[in-house]
């Protein structure tokens, strides 16, 4: 069995400038953060983000941003980061901001290979301005593509040699005491 263990070093290597990558992790939390600093080291550019925001200017994609090597996001958000609206207004970063169910239906989508997906979200807005739409049993929907990268980086506490996961968990310890079922 080839072994598909390699450093930061070497992963970032197999990255070019231009890369096409959904990053993992939710305001920060769960970002990939030594890929994400390689990516900075290397000073790969160009780059396209799919995730689900831009987290904060020090954190996760937010340094990537700060350090201008990001081309385009789509994003669910992009509010905790003043950095990406600041570029986006300048027009130096283009942003496709995308509902967070359609995001998640469009990753789906480009990993079963579909072309896209259908959703009655946008219809009747600005967000249907330039897509496709359709009716179905009276009902409108926007075609919505699907998406796909080139790389995806993902944080994990541990892996196997298949790729299988398994991710990084906080439990929650509660100290209120519950009443007994006799009371």
């Amino acid at each position: 069995m080839k072994n598909k263990l390699i450093s930061v070093e070497q992963a970032i290597e197999m990255i070019p400038d231009g890369a096409v990558l959904m990053i993992g992790g939710f305001l920060g939390d769960g970002t990939p953060e030594l890929l994400v600093d390689g990516l900075i080291k290397a000073g790969k550019k160009n780059l396209t983000v799919i995730a689900n925001d831009t987290a904060f200017p020090d954190r996760g994609i937010g340094k990537l941003i700060v350090n201008k090597l990001v081309k385009k996001v789509i994003v669910s958000h992009i509010g905790t980061n003043p950095e990406t609206q600041k570029q986006m207004i300048e027009g130096t970063l283009e942003v496709e901001l995308v509902p967070q169910g359609t995001l998640a239906e469009r990753v789906r989508a480009g990993g079963f290979g579909l072309g896209g997906i259908l959703t009655p979200t946008g219809v009747g807005t600005v967000v249907e301005n330039g897509k496709q739409k359709i009716t179905i049993d009276g009902k409108e929907f926007l075609v919505e593509t699907a998406l796909k990268a080139d790389f995806a980086l993902i944080k994990a506490k541990k892996a196997d040699f298949l790729g299988n996961l398994v991710s990084i968990t906080r439990r929650a310890i509660s100290t209120r005491s519950w009443p007994s079922p006799e009371t």
